[in-house]
């Protein structure tokens, strides 16, 4: 099988890019977890069938509102077959969007609950469930050119983004750079909660506003670190920017 690094500049548009993704086997560490989750299984979860391949991103085309996270949770994306849905993290930030007007629904079960993202879409710089939820550098390496062809895809609309965590910021910029539309700075802008970064185009075209969020893991949420006002008041001002 070709590696993502040859098949995602071939993707003529997000949704063939996403069908070629669902069968990347590029990580054997990935690929091992992945699989063996799904045999596995958590209790709660012993009589469903675990999707156990990586996970595209979800949400319109022509979104103008990206968030970013950082990789499918073992029981729940990789799980559900669908990103941010199945677990808590999903739960807290699809409420969010909801709230915001952003989602149709303030729920994200399943891949067949209906869910619709207004103007949004979720994506991850590694797309396969890893352990103890920590890609290793080479495995972001490998699957970054998914994310640099989904950049370059949605240039036409996007006009913000929301990332959750320290690892999507340090993962996002080197995509960013690599997709040419935005000039990205040097230094490169350090991770914060709230923390605002305007690029510039570097085609001609609209600039990009990214913001910085906590990530909506249970360490974070139920610690109270960041709080569901918190999650509101970063992807509302982001929507704002985004003209949603």
């Amino acid at each position: 099988m070709r590696p993502p690094s040859e098949q995602a500049p071939a993707a003529s548009d997000l949704a063939a890019m996403d069908r070629v993704l669902c069968d990347c086997r590029a990580c054997p560490r990935l690929v091992a977890w992945r699989e063996e989750v799904g045999r596995v299984k958590r209790k709660a979860f012993a009589e469903q069938t675990y999707w156990s391949r990586p996970i595209p991103g979800f949400g319109p085309a022509d979104a103008r509102l990206l968030i970013v996270g950082l990789a499918p949770a073992a029981h729940g994306g990789n799980r559900t077959g669908r990103m941010f849905t199945g677990d808590r993290s999903g739960d807290i930030l699809v409420e969010a969007l909801h709230a915001l007007g952003l989602a149709n629904q303030p729920t994200s079960v399943s891949a067949t609950d209906g869910l619709e993202l207004l103007g949004v879409r979720f994506t991850a710089p590694v797309h396969c469930a890893p352990p103890d939820n920590k890609p290793t550098p080479e495995e972001r390496d490998t699957c970054r050119p998914w994310l640099v062809r989904e950049l370059e895809l949605m240039r036409p609309s996007v006009r913000a983004m929301v990332v959750l965590g320290a690892f999507g910021w340090q993962a996002l910029f080197p995509a960013i750079a690599a997709a040419g539309s935005w000039t990205v700075p040097k230094p490169r802008p350090v991770f914060g909660h709230g923390v605002r970064v305007e690029l510039a185009s570097a085609d001609g075209g609209a600039p990009l506003a990214i913001r910085g969020c906590y990530h909506v893991s249970q360490q974070n949420t139920f610690t109270g670190r960041l709080t569901p006002a918190m999650l509101r008041d970063v992807i509302g001002a982001a929507a704002a920017e985004a003209g949603l």
